[in-house]
């Protein structure tokens, strides 16, 4: 079919490959303009423009899709269909209308859990027992569209946002294109979204990184991996601010108060007497570091208070 593939993240980028491998036409991509990044401030284009240059595809950054000149561009490439994968910009009903299929989206969550613009962290953070891709038919509301395919997978005590993300990167490139060959074929058909179950990914706002160990030890610990690698949870260690990449929850009670830090394997207090292990951290200035080796070159005593 003819494409046009709309993403802007590794997270797109991983489906575009599947959509090119797939020998579906490509007539264009659209994605995010180059933002400026890295210590030098240049501009540096999106994983998914880097990866359709690569592949010698026409590229489009326009800030807005909702002018009449953009929305007419878009019409002219006479698409059978638009993949949409975190694109960043909201489509107008032109844009929805203007392929003969529509236009579908990779969402990282079960619909209609975690609508909005972060469900994979959200998932995490909530404890959710599970997460996975809807393959779904856009339409104007936020995530609301009918649901063609749909996929779960396990979310584990140590499943963090980057090992979910590349994981469900991976689970949406597949069920999109076997998607877009079900549609070819005339064999898929778009069922509604429940009513039930609706719940909102907020955006994540760096405010919430801040670790609060007064929590119980399960939320201490999926907030830690739900913000990892980015914003990366923190909290501050004789006056360092220091970034835990991965804790997991340890079974026990602990009487020490939130914070403590109670062995010398970075076992941690929480506010309702569990604790949580922490297994990857970051120091400032410095790489991440597993525990073991982090502890080689950094000594705490037990007693020490995580704030």
């Amino acid at each position: 079919m003819r494409v046009v593939f709309m993403g802007t993240p590794d997270f797109a980028a991983c489906a575009l490959d599947a959509v090119v491998a797939a020998g579906h036409q490509v007539v264009a991509v659209y994605s995010q303009p180059p933002r400026p990044a890295g210590r030098g401030q240049k501009e540096r284009p999106s994983p998914v423009q880097a990866r359709a240059e690569a592949l010698g595809l026409e590229v489009r950054t326009p800030t807005s899709v909702r002018t009449v000149e953009a929305q007419q561009d878009f019409a002219a490439l006479q698409a059978d269909i638009a993949v949409v994968a975190a694109y960043g910009l909201i489509l107008p009903q032109a844009i929805l209308d203007a392929p003969r299929l529509g236009c579908i989206n990779i969402h990282g969550s079960l619909l209609p859990r975690w609508r909005g613009a972060a469900p994979i962290q959200r998932a995490i953070m909530a404890g959710d027992a599970e997460s996975g891709i809807t393959i779904m038919q856009m339409e104007a509301g936020l995530d609301t569209g009918p649901m063609l395919t749909r996929e779960s997978l396990p979310i584990t005590p140590t499943t963090t946002a980057a090992s979910l993300h590349d994981q469900l990167a991976e689970m949406g490139a597949r069920m999109v294109v076997e998607a877009l060959d079900g549609l070819a074929a005339g064999r898929l058909t778009a069922t509604p979204q429940p009513a039930e179950g609706v719940t909102y990914a907020a955006k994540i706002d760096k405010a919430e990184a801040h670790i609060d160990w007064s929590r119980p030890a399960s939320d201490v610990a999926r907030h830690i991996n739900g913000l990892s690698p980015f914003p990366g949870a923190w909290c501050e260690v004789n006056g360092e601010r220091v970034k835990i990449l991965l804790a997991e929850q340890v079974a026990g009670h602990s009487t020490a108060a939130a914070g403590t830090l109670v062995d010398e394997r970075l076992l941690v207090a929480c506010g309702d007497g569990g604790a949580v292990r922490l297994l990857r951290l970051q120091r400032s200035g410095k790489a991440p570091l597993e525990a073991e080796a982090l502890l080689r070159g950094w000594s705490l005593t037990v007693g020490t208070v995580l704030a």
